[in-house]
């Protein structure tokens, strides 16, 4: 029975269906080449304009080379595939609705200059990276009237469930991740009883990432039940380049006053009520306070644009509270494929940058440009103490072996990486100098610095910022310090790492 049901599966005929369609567009394109002999050598000088352009427009060639590679080792058949993404990229129904209401929602960011001012004056050292979030990216800064940050999804699951039974006008829930078991049964349960109550509950999934979790017809059930949903970018057949930009953001929204977000998904693993890679490492943080608007908005942009609703008012959602002593600063950021601005690389890159006496970092995931190991050996050359922690054990053992690939040019920079012995790292967490922190979904590979729909959280100046660091180093005392023997390899595993590496964007 087992086995019938996986042949038959949905991921079965997806994979079918994709296997196929590749298969006929290269043997339509080796059928032209066939015919005539001009044919093939007009595939073949479009495939050196076609290298030549990326090259000319790439932003982060390291993740373009995959495609400079294969395109010029398989001229025709490398060619016909670019060109399939491509086309399906500016045609996406998809892309194109989630273009027109990220430009609707700007309007919705507005930056109050007097905490800018504030910020400004505060750290004059540090203007550059607020004027480039608050400017270029377009989040605004907000005076922090309180987040707290939970250092596990166990210790910081009770406090969403909790937040959850408080809701009144709307719950809104935007995660990569919904699996049924513990976790999610008991949010549901909440749910379904708000829903009845006439609160907005409103649910938001990747497609990709639970399809292995939820059913095809899932959001049908959640609707029958009185709560609306979207699966996010659902797959198809048609295979296209818009299928490869997942929605990773990890949003919970209740009422416009609290927010919630961080590493944790909606699945037993990440609260460690059921054990797959050891001990689960993640965190959840909560924000309260007029910074929650900024993630009512990150989650109305994408509903928006994907549900069957026509322009959504979003100021019908804004929360009302009195503002209390503010601890700091703080501002919500979005990271989108569908730009030219790689703002979580750059905010990453700035905290790097300015730091004077330590950046230590989480990631489940160590899959970098060379601009990124640049600006993390720069800073420890700097005499900045720069350390990052990887999971002990992996949860996907190949791109696993592709973040060790790294260890050995970090090292030898003067980084220093440790590996959580007890189990899986799932945090993605920058904390510097006891004053600046991003905590977010953002990891430190291609995927999410390029390709998936991300979000995190810059602090400034809070006090609780101690706290992301104390929870940073107690994790370290569970941890192995990697040494530079440690990291040598032989010739075969070298090039087998090469060969890997050039695949290392899609991973």
């Amino acid at each position: 029975m087992k086995i019938l049901k996986a042949v038959f599966s949905r991921m079965t005929f997806m994979i079918l269906a994709a296997i196929l369609e590749i298969l006929i567009i290269v043997s339509i394109f080796k059928w032209f080449g066939q015919q005539a002999g001009w044919i093939e050598g007009v595939l073949r000088l479009l495939s050196v304009v076609i290298v030549l352009m990326i090259i000319k427009n790439s932003r982060h060639l390291s993740s373009d080379m995959m495609w400079i590679v294969g395109i010029m080792l398989f001229p025709v058949p490398g060619t016909a595939v670019y060109l399939l993404l491509g086309a399906n990229l500016l045609s996406s129904r998809t892309y194109r609705s989630i273009q027109v209401s990220t430009h609707k929602a700007k309007k919705y960011y507005q930056q109050n200059e007097d905490v800018l001012y504030e910020l400004d004056n505060a750290a004059p050292h540090l203007k550059g990276q607020f004027r480039y979030i608050s400017t270029d990216a377009g989040f605004p800064f907000y005076r922090n009237t309180g987040f707290d940050y939970y250092g596990l999804g166990d210790t910081g699951y009770p406090v969403m469930l909790e937040e959850m039974k408080k809701a009144e006008k709307f719950i809104f829930l935007e995660y990569f991740i919904i699996e049924e078991g513990e976790m999610w049964n008991a949010m549901l349960e909440i749910l379904e009883q708000k829903a009845k109550e006439g609160v907005d509950v409103r649910v938001m999934y990747d497609d990709l990432g639970s399809f292995m979790t939820l059913s095809g017809k899932y959001a049908s059930q959640l609707e029958k039940n009185g709560i609306k949903c979207i699966p996010f970018n659902r797959i198809n057949p048609v295979i296209g380049i818009i299928m490869n930009h997942r929605d990773h953001r990890k949003i919970m929204v209740i009422d416009g006053r609290v927010a919630f977000s961080g590493g944790v998904n909606i699945a037993d693993e990440y609260i460690n009520t059921k054990k797959k890679y050891g001990h689960w490492k993640d965190n959840v943080i909560r924000v309260r306070g007029k910074a929650v608007w900024s993630y009512t908005v990150m989650f109305l942009t994408h509903w928006n644009a994907l549900s069957k609703e026509k322009d959504v008012n979003f100021e019908a959602f804004r929360g009302y509270y009195e503002e209390g002593p503010a601890d700091g600063w703080i501002a919500p950021y979005g990271e989108t494929p569908l730009d030219d601005e790689i703002t979580a690389q750059y905010i990453y890159m700035g905290i790097l940058n300015q730091a004077n006496d330590y950046v230590y970092i989480y990631t489940p995931y160590l899959i970098i440009d060379s601009e990124l190991i640049n600006a993390l050996i720069l800073a420890a050359k700097h005499g900045v103490d720069v350390r990052i922690m990887t999971p002990g054990i992996p949860d996907k053992k190949l791109v696993w072996y592709i973040t060790k690939s790294y260890y050995k040019t970090l090292i030898q920079g003067g980084v220093r990486i440790f590996e959580y012995v007890p189990g899986f790292v799932h945090s993605k967490v920058f904390v510097s100098d006891d004053t600046t922190a991003a905590v977010g979904t953002i990891n430190l590979d291609y995927r999410s610095l390029y390709l998936h729909f991300e979000n995190g959280t810059y602090l400034y100046g809070s006090e609780k910022i101690a706290d992301i660091r104390d929870d940073y180093l107690q994790a370290c005392a569970q941890c192995n310090e990697i040494s530079l023997e440690e990291c040598w390899t032989g010739p075969l595993t070298e090039f087998a790492l090469c060969v890997l590496r050039l695949f290392a964007p899609q991973m």
